[in-house]
């Protein structure tokens, strides 16, 4: 019986033990996941630390004033508040009408995402927040681009539904692949991939551009161009290597793609858009020495500024709800604690 139960356990997938490479992939993941967790609880933790401080900060203020004094701030405050919310929705305002114009004019750039059943659950996750960092810097843009999400099913849009406010984001989405949705482009379509021969000179306004939704490429190598090649279409790579050494491949990330293609759009000058966008940790000692042809300072800082840009993002995308609630709400708290302190004054 003993035998017979251990020959079971033997045949069983779940119970085979891994292989060392899949057991370092797993520990690191689990290592990550964990200091991702204990990050975010720490943020939170001062988060609420700083808000606590300012109201403290804000009820001994009050206090310290007499009645009329304390009605002229509060006033004060209330107009800035005002300002601030005015001004929001104003820029909101300008960001809605550029994407909403883009839709009718602007360069179509296609994001594949048929490749989802191809990635763990940690890589779909990662390639979702490279969308919201990509829609937030469409978003930013003088000339934003018309964008698509194609083949989203399964996992990926399930993750993407749970974006704050991304129902209400300005892009296309479709559930089938891009071959069926530009059915009747076909000639126009374009995929970009590093290891087509053909270098992309220019943006061609009537071309629709594919950039790959593949993360962790190095374990499918070749794969886009195999499947551009396979649907007939034409593939095209950026002209990295004509004014740039890259330290490793030229293999970037989705939104190092599609932010590339924005500051072209912007710019017309492939030089400027990728010393701008691909990080100095990505490129040749050579041509991090070349930072300095861009006017001095500007690399460094442009660097810097790259690496707040997940950030910033992620801070714009919560800007995609609707702002009249939560400022509501905000105001009321405020209101409330305003209102506790006038009564502790009095009392003094």
């Amino acid at each position: 019986m003993e035998e017979a139960t251990q020959n079971e356990e033997n045949s069983n997938p779940q119970t085979q033990p891994l292989s060392k490479n899949a057991q370092k992939k797993l520990l690191k993941q689990q290592k990550f996941e964990a200091k991702k967790a204990e990050k975010k609880a720490q943020m939170k933790e001062q988060k609420q630390r700083d808000a606590e401080r300012k109201r403290k900060e804000w009820e001994e203020k009050l206090a310290g004033l007499t009645e009329e004094e304390r009605q002229k701030l509060i006033d004060s405050r209330k107009e800035l508040r005002r300002e601030r919310m005015e001004k929001r929705s104003e820029e909101r305002g300008l960001k809605i009408e550029r994407l909403t114009k883009a839709k009718d004019n602007g360069q179509n750039i296609v994001v594949d995402l048929e490749f989802s059943h191809l990635m763990t659950h940690s890589e779909i996750h990662s390639l979702v927040q490279q969308i919201m960092y990509c829609y937030a810097v469409n978003g930013r843009c003088s000339t934003p681009a018309h964008l698509w999400l194609t083949g989203c099913q399964g996992e990926l849009e399930t993750q993407l539904q749970r974006l704050p406010g991304f129902d209400k984001w300005i892009i296309e989405k479709e559930n089938q692949s891009y071959i069926q949705t530009f059915s009747e482009q076909k000639d126009n379509l374009v995929y970009l991939t590093a290891d087509s021969e053909t270098v992309l000179d220019e943006l061609d306004p009537s071309k629709v551009y594919i950039v790959g939704g593949l993360v962790d490429r190095n374990r499918w190598k070749g794969i886009t161009m195999k499947k551009a090649e396979e649907q007939g279409i034409q593939t095209a790579k950026l002209p990295i290597g004509t004014y740039m050494k890259m330290s490793s491949s030229q293999v970037l990330t989705v939104n190092q793609v599609i932010e590339i293609l924005l500051k072209f759009l912007e710019t017309r000058d492939w030089k400027t858009s990728f010393f701008q966008v691909i990080p100095q940790r990505k490129r040749s000692e050579a041509d991090s020495e070349n930072c300095q042809e861009l006017d001095g300072e500007e690399c460094r800082e442009e660097n810097e500024e790259f690496e707040r840009k997940k950030k910033r993002s992620e801070a714009e995308s919560e800007n995609c709800r609707e702002l009249d609630g939560e400022e509501c709400k905000e105001e009321n708290e405020e209101s409330e604690r305003t209102k506790k302190c006038i009564e502790v004054g009095s009392h003094d």
